[in-house]
């Protein structure tokens, strides 16, 4: 699935799978390898068999996997940046801003009349909700939901365990308007990405309190204003179910039903071959060459923001020595994992050199500077050179009779290409005295228990759909009075701080471009984390399925999914 576009940087997915998915209009594509010629698609490339609406039957239920139960919905929160729980909140809440095939926002009628900055000194924006929109306790979308969202996600009041303060932080007031469904608001500084804030809206009753911000989100999503709600929640089953909601007042979905079953990922691919859920991942090997000649099944193929990363924590143990951090990244050779990744699928992943833009992105530029290829003995000075001695051939590196031991932190159902990685990785590292040992984890605490609480020394997962830039903040920023917001590692420096929120704040594109590419070769050298390379979107999805696929940078849109007559 898409994500929640304000979650969408902060949503991180295990390699392991790939419960992630989006359904848009745009072009589609030939399936076959021969036809993809090679290559990487292109930003903006779609596969999706795009249908009228009119060519789909009505009715029908759309099975999908996630990758575990869900404990907190609320997107803003520390805790409900998990991709698959983004995800579901997204489809059931207000989305004010679509996006299209390559990234670039448009208003959604369904909930704005109109949205549009009326000045530039200071910057305001005024919004106009649509008068019919109305939360699923009654009450009408308005204003103070805007002001709500604001207060709980602008830093101000600590109480608040935001995920990611950007753009809010810039907010100096949010005001009615003519009346309570026109919103004005101000910025003390400029922000580039507004059309990234406020999505999705939330009610204002559950941004209140830090309490409702937190508690009344856990387990359950208590109010919704969308062409879907959820109807049902099934902890032994393992599955939530969201249905069409009788008083949406915009375009009815086709499906009845959409099914979510928090599913181990090394069962995804025989789910799918069973006819247990409608679309998996082929990105890996293992996978494609098992689903590709499946009767039945489209290979659809789309350019997704989507980076393997080898997060370093820098917040204990001996990561919290940037010296080590560097070397660990030195130890690893990336491009022999995207090789690994790569092998037998239509197109070779391509070896990660920015942080913050892909490679089919306008603006991408390789910073990693000396740390983008290995160099084992660069590794091993760096490592000498923090008090880590030799302890001989084979054996771990010491100092003041500890060894440098590294808690590689996976979930309990990586199999095949993730743990091939793993161990890949974990056999480089043992070149350089690193004893990197993995440690896998019961899946559904993987994000809440480690990742989360930053519970681990290495780990290797997906950031996505990272289409507004400013959404790295939360995942680069320096933490603040034990709230690490999305830098989960807590790796910064004052240097990239103040580079990012510069960058936020800058509308002139190539500057803005300029600031964000010296925040990443900045980042590089903090040793904040270990890009590996841009994962492929490859979906294995049933044929029937219209408007359904692999979206690259769009938006989602399951109210216009559904199976051919």
């Amino acid at each position: 699935m898409n994500r929640s576009r304000r979650a969408l940087a902060l949503a991180v997915v295990t390699l392991s799978t790939a419960a992630v998915i989006t359904a848009c209009g745009g072009s589609g594509g030939a399936s076959d390898d021969a036809s993809r010629g090679g290559s990487a698609p292109a930003a903006g490339a779609q596969d999706l068999n795009p249908h009228p609406v009119a060519d789909l039957k009505q009715g029908g239920t759309l099975k999908m996997a996630i990758e575990q139960w869900i404990s907190q919905y609320n997107p803003n929160q520390v805790d409900g940046t998990q991709g698959d729980a983004s995800a579901i909140t997204a489809l059931v809440e207000p989305e004010l801003f679509r996006l299209d095939a390559k990234g670039v926002p448009h208003r959604n009628p369904d909930f704005l009349v109109s949205a549009e900055v009326v000045s530039t000194a200071p910057q305001v924006v005024r919004y106009r909700l649509n008068p019919k929109a109305k939360w699923s306790d009654g009450k009408p979308l308005s204003w103070r939901d805007f002001a709500a969202q604001w207060k709980a996600l602008n830093g101000r009041d600590k109480r608040f365990a935001a995920a990611d303060t950007s753009g809010y932080a810039q907010i100096s007031d949010v005001a009615r308007g003519a009346d309570d469904q026109e919103v004005t608001v101000t910025f003390g500084t400029p922000y580039a990405d507004w059309q990234n804030l406020f999505g999705p809206l939330l009610p204002a009753s559950l941004n209140a309190t830090p309490e409702s911000f937190a508690k009344a989100w856990a387990g359950t999503v208590p109010v919704t204003a969308n062409a879907f709600t959820i109807g049902a929640y099934d902890r032994t089953a393992q599955t939530i179910t969201a249905v069409p909601d009788p008083n949406w007042w915009g375009e009815k979905p086709k499906l009845d039903k959409v099914i979510f079953w928090a599913l181990d990922g090394s069962s995804y691919v025989d789910a799918y071959l069973n006819k247990e859920i409608d679309y998996t991942s082929a990105a890996s090997p293992e996978a494609y060459q098992r689903l590709k000649g499946d009767k039945g099944t489209d290979i659809r193929i789309g350019a997704r923001w989507d980076q393997v990363t080898l997060s370093l924590n820098g917040r204990r143990g001996p990561l919290r020595d940037v010296r080590v951090r560097q070397a660990v990244m030195l130890g690893v050779d990336r491009t022999a994992l995207a090789k690994v990744a790569g092998k037998d699928l239509p197109f070779q992943p391509k070896v990660l050199g920015n942080h913050f833009f892909m490679p089919n992105q306008e603006g991408y530029q390789d910073n990693a500077g000396s740390f983008g290829k290995r160099d084992v003995a660069r590794a091993k000075k760096l490592l000498e050179a923090a008090g880590w001695r030799d302890a001989g051939p084979g054996k771990p590196r010491t100092k003041d009779g500890a060894r440098l031991t590294l808690d590689y932190v996976l979930p309990s159902d990586t199999a095949g290409l993730a743990m091939d990685q793993a161990k890949l990785t974990q056999q480089m590292l043992g070149e350089i005295g690193v004893d990197a040992q993995l440690r896998k984890v019961p899946s559904n605490d993987y994000f809440d228990k480690y990742v989360h609480r930053s519970n681990y020394d290495l780990s290797q997962f997906r950031q996505v759909d990272q289409v507004f830039r400013s959404q790295a903040y939360s995942g680069y920023r320096m933490p603040q009075a034990g709230n690490t917001f999305s830098n989960y590692g807590g790796v910064s420096s004052p240097e990239v701080d103040r580079l990012l929120l510069t960058a936020s704040r800058t509308t002139d594109v190539k500057k803005q471009i300029a600031l964000y590419n010296q925040a990443d070769a900045a980042v590089w050298e903090v040793g904040h984390s270990l890009p590996l390379y841009q994962r492929p979107q490859i979906l294995a999805v049933r044929k029937d399925l219209a408007n359904f696929g692999a979206t690259g940078l769009g938006s989602e849109q399951l109210v216009k999914t559904g199976r051919l007559k």
